[in-house]
């Protein structure tokens, strides 16, 4: 058997791209609907959707070199002639799927790859040891969406494609009952195709180039919400939405304070979260919390009482997940609560420290949190991070290694505040 293409059949390299690009592309549209599939149900094992999507990328990856390589491998070799030249429409049609089949094996996997690269933090790895990101793409997330709903729309252009091609090589081997099908599978000393010399490729490569170029268009023009089959970049990726802290009134601050100390009001602020999933840092923000708070500039000294309400946490597409029954239970446990006294630095330049207790889950755990504290006159700006281990409350306790969510998980808040 030969290795390149003649007028008669293809060579043993073409049909070796062709047959396994054909099984790559199967199973990682097949992995695609599976994870998508627990997504959607907000399954809560979440192990799984990353192993998937992770074996998704790197199949997608894997058919994007190869891709590469078949269509430089196809623009050096003969193209076999039709069988049936006199059938105008049939030819053109078959040799146009015929070339957006070839573009899609590389459009495809590269626009889930520019999913992937745009999206600030990450969903599932990609399996290989050369990098995740492609360069020069920026970490966007709007631009992020634009990628997904390419991707997205893309899906059904190389799901149809698919089946046009297959039931055309059907066509071929049940009704007609020629050689077509043979010609990249076992055949040997096929007939030789009758000539016509008004056959070229070059009408295919335009038609599969305007294809996809519609598909660009109407992915542009798409509403900004990616398809949800492959919209998995906010899972790592959504920015922490910027929320006001809920203003404690000043009769329930004054209620709180307790070491009669000047009672401070929260004007605005934020409660960030920060931890390690998938093997990716996924940033989130509890949007309702109440900080009650007396502080004595004299003496450096004071109490806090933050009561956090956490059903009202952001963290992209698993925020379900992540207040669901595996993680924050907030059905069960709809408060969080750190008490602490606030203590003094222990050396000029150095942070204070809020030193107390820190409930979730209903498990109290001894918490420092230092922060930095600049007031001028009655108005205040603090902002501090903790790291605590989600084990020590029973988060996730399911997850017992950090493979799939890490025990680290960063609590970080910035807040103005001013002195009733």
């Amino acid at each position: 058997m030969s290795a390149g293409n003649d007028e008669r059949g293809y060579g043993w390299v073409a049909k070796g791209f062709h047959w396994l690009i054909a099984l790559l592309i199967l199973t990682s549209l097949a992995l695609g609907l599976y994870a998508a599939s627990l997504r959607d149900s907000q399954a809560q094992e979440l192990q799984k959707v990353f192993e998937a999507f992770s074996v998704h990328k790197t199949l997608g990856v894997s058919v994007l070199i190869l891709g590469v390589l078949r269509v430089l491998w196809m623009l050096t070799q003969p193209k076999p002639r039709p069988l049936h030249p006199q059938r105008r429409v049939e030819t053109y049609v078959a040799d146009l799927v015929h070339w957006a089949l070839y573009l899609g094996m590389i459009i495809m996997p590269l626009s889930g790859w520019l999913v992937h690269s745009s999206a600030p933090g990450g969903f599932a790895r990609i399996l290989w040891p050369f990098g995740q990101r492609l360069p020069a793409v920026p970490q966007d997330p709007a631009l992020s969406e634009r990628f997904a709903a390419f991707h997205g729309i893309g899906w059904w252009v190389l799901a149809a494609l698919i089946v046009l091609h297959v039931g055309g090589a059907m066509k071929h081997l049940v009704i007609d009952r020629d050689q077509t099908l043979a010609r990249m599978t076992h055949g040997r000393n096929l007939e030789e195709p009758p000539k016509d010399s008004r056959f070229t490729k070059l009408t295919g490569i335009a038609g599969a180039v305007l294809l996809w170029a519609a598909v660009l268009v109407a992915a542009t023009l798409a509403p900004r919400e990616a398809d949800p089959l492959f919209d998995e970049t906010p899972a790592a990726s959504q920015p922490a939405v910027t929320a006001p802290a809920s203003a404690t009134s000043a009769e329930a601050a004054q209620e709180t304070a307790s070491s009669g100390a000047p009672v401070w009001q929260v004007q605005d602020g934020t409660l960030g979260v920060s931890v390690t999933q998938g093997g990716n840092p996924v940033t989130g923000q509890f949007a309702d919390w109440n900080a009650n708070i007396d502080y004595d500039p004299d003496t450096q000294t004071g109490k806090v009482d933050v009561t956090i309400n956490t059903g009202s946490l952001t963290l992209g597409s698993v925020s379900d997940t992540a207040k669901g029954p595996d993680f924050l239970n907030t059905t069960q446990f709809p408060e969080a609560r750190f008490q602490a006294d606030l203590l003094p630095p222990e050396a000029e330049g150095q942070p204070h420290l809020a030193k107390g207790t820190l409930t979730i889950l209903g498990k109290t755990v001894d918490a420092e949190l230092p922060f930095t504290l600049t007031i001028e006159g009655d108005s205040a700006k603090a902002n501090g991070k903790m790291s605590v281990n989600r084990q020590d409350f029973g988060v996730g306790a399911t997850y017992a290694d950090e493979t799939t969510v890490g025990f680290a998980v960063d609590i970080e808040f910035a807040l103005n505040a001013k002195r009733l």
